[in-house]
C-alpha cells in the first residue's frame, strides 16, 4: 500500500444546471487528458453517489507533485451558472463527502485533509475552505 499523507478535495468545474456525471468525467480524463483513467479516486455526483475511481492502492492523477502520497476525491459542481467559482455542492454531496472522510480518516489516521487550493492558490478548486470546514474529522 502506497503511504498515503493528503486526502485532497477537488470540484468538476462544473456550472450549475449541467451535468457531468463519472462516466463522463472518466472519458474527459481519458481521451482528452491521455490518463490510463479518471484521475480521481472517488467522484461524488449532484445526488449524492460515491463513484470508485482510481482504487486507493495506485497512483492518482489530480494534483501536481502531490500525487504519489495523496488520496483525490472530486465532487461534481463549483462553478455557478455564470462560470463563477463557487461552492455548489448540494446538502447529498456534503453527507457523503463527510462519510467518505471519516472512513479514509480511519485508513489513513495522520493524513490532512486539504483542498486543491492549498496546494494550488492559483486554482480555486474546491471552491470552499476545506482545511477549516473538515477540521474535526
Amino acid at each position: 500500500m502506497r503511504k498515503i499523507t493528503l486526502i485532497i478535495i477537488h470540484c468538476s468545474a462544473t456550472p450549475e444546471g449541467r451535468n457531468l456525471d463519472f462516466e463522463a468525467c472518466r472519458h474527459d480524463h481519458i481521451h482528452h487528458r491521455g490518463f490510463s483513467d479518471i484521475g480521481y479516486h472517488f467522484y461524488i455526483t449532484r445526488n449524492g453517489e460515491i463513484h470508485r475511481g482510481r482504487p486507493i492502492e495506485k497512483m492518482g492523477a489530480h494534483c501536481k507533485n502531490h500525487n504519489r502520497h495523496s488520496v483525490g476525491i472530486c465532487y461534481e459542481g463549483g462553478l455557478s451558472s455564470g462560470g463563477v467559482p463557487t461552492d455548489t455542492r448540494t446538502l447529498e454531496q456534503k453527507a457523503a463527502m463527510l462519510a467518505l472522510l471519516r472512513e479514509l480518516r480511519e485508513l489513513f489516521p495522520t493524513s490532512l485533509i486539504v483542498g486543491h487550493h492549498d496546494l494550488n492558490p492559483m486554482k480555486p478548486c474546491p471552491c470552499f475552505n476545506v482545511v477549516k470546514e473538515m477540521a474535526g474529522i
